[in-house]
C-alpha cells in the first residue's frame, strides 16, 4: 500500500515538473517571438540604410535577405560627407551630455537633502517638486521662449540645456528621493559619528549605494532628451539644429534623399539602444527600488 502511494506521489510530482518546464518555455518563447517582433523595425531600418535609393524604390527592405548583394555602406560614407547630418549629431551630443549631467548631478543632491536633511517645509516644498511632474512641456513654451529672448539665449544650445534640466528635475528628485529614502538610518548615523560630514556622506555613502538609481536615471534623461523633436525644434539653433530636426528638415527639402535619411535615422536610433543595453540592468533595478517605497 505504501509503495502505491509513493509512487502516485512520484508520478504527481514528476507530472508537476513536466508542467514547469512546458509552461516556462512557452513563456520564454513566447516573449523570444515578442521581442523579434518588436525588432522588426529597427532590422528593417538597418538593411534598409544598407540598400540603394533604386533598390529601395523598386522593393521593400525584406528584399535583401534573398539578395544579399544589394547591401552596400556607400549610403554612410555619404552620410560621413553631409555636413548637416554630421553637425546635427554633434549638437544632439553637446546638448544631451550636459542636460544629462547636470539633472542627475542637481537631482542626486536635492534628493538626499530630502531624503536625510531636516530643513523647513521640507515635506511641502517636496509636495511642490512631486506636483511639477503633471506640468506638461506645452504650457511653457510661450513664456519660457519669452524669458529665453529678453536675456538672448533663445536659439542657442545652452536654452535647450536648460529647459531639459528644469523639466527633468522633478522626475529626478522624486526618484532619487524614494531611492535615497531606503538606505538604513544606521549606516548614515554611524558614518556621521565617523566624522562624516554631509558632502563626505552624500559621495562616500549614498552615492555608491545610489548608484543603480542614479543609472536609471541617466537613461530615462539620455532618451528624453536625444529622441527630443519639440524643444529642439522651438529652441535650438536653427543654423545646427540636433539630429532630430536635422532629419525632419531633410524630409521636407529632400521628400526622395532617402540615401541619407535612412542611414541618419539608424544613427540616431542605435546611439540611445546602446546606452539603454549597456546599463539596462541598473535602469531596472533603479527604477523598481525607486517606485516601492
Amino acid at each position: 500500500m505504501t509503495t502505491q502511494v509513493e509512487v502516485v506521489k512520484a508520478k504527481q510530482s514528476l507530472g508537476g515538473r513536466i508542467a514547469s518546464v512546458l509552461s516556462g518555455s512557452a513563456v520564454r518563447v513566447f516573449l523570444v517571438v515578442v521581442a523579434l517582433f518588436w525588432l522588426v523595425p529597427t532590422i528593417g531600418l538597418l538593411l534598409g540604410s544598407l540598400r540603394t535609393s533604386s533598390d529601395m524604390a523598386e522593393s521593400g527592405w525584406w528584399k535583401v535577405l534573398s539578395t544579399p548583394s544589394q547591401m552596400t555602406l556607400d549610403n554612410y560614407t555619404n552620410l560621413l560627407k553631409d555636413e548637416t547630418i554630421t553637425d546635427s549629431i554633434l549638437s544632439s551630443i553637446m546638448i544631451t551630455v550636459p542636460a544629462t549631467l547636470l539633472v542627475v548631478v542637481i537631482g542626486s543632491l536635492a534628493g538626499y537633502a530630502f531624503a536625510w536633511m531636516e530643513f523647513p517645509g521640507r515635506d511641502w516644498w517636496f509636495l511642490g517638486v512631486v506636483g511639477l511632474l503633471v506640468v506638461p512641456v506645452q504650457v511653457a513654451l510661450l513664456p519660457v521662449s519669452k524669458i529665453f529672448g529678453a536675456v538672448g539665449i533663445f536659439e542657442t544650445t545652452i536654452g535647450v540645456v536648460i529647459f531639459h534640466v528644469a523639466f527633468g528635475l522633478p522626475f529626478a528628485i522624486f526618484l532619487l528621493r524614494n531611492f535615497f529614502a531606503e538606505i538604513p538610518r544606521e549606516l548614515l548615523e554611524a558614518a556621521r559619528l565617523d566624522g562624516a560630514g554631509e558632502l563626505r556622506l552624500f559621495f562616500r555613502v549614498v552615492m555608491p549605494l545610489g548608484a543603480p538609481a542614479i543609472a536609471s536615471l541617466g537613461i530615462f534623461q539620455f532618451l528624453w532628451v536625444w529622441n527630443d523633436m519639440l524643444i529642439a525644434l522651438i529652441f535650438a539653433d536653427s543654423e545646427s539644429p540636433p539630429i532630430t530636426v536635422a532629419l525632419q528638415q531633410q524630409v521636407r527639402s529632400f521628400g526622395d534623399n532617402v540615401q541619407i535619411l535612412a542611414p541618419g535615422a539608424f544613427i540616431s536610433m542605435v546611439i540611445p539602444l546602446a546606452v539603454f543595453f549597456a546599463f539596462q540592468r541598473q535602469f531596472v533595478s533603479g527604477v523598481m527600488a525607486g517606485a516601492v517605497k
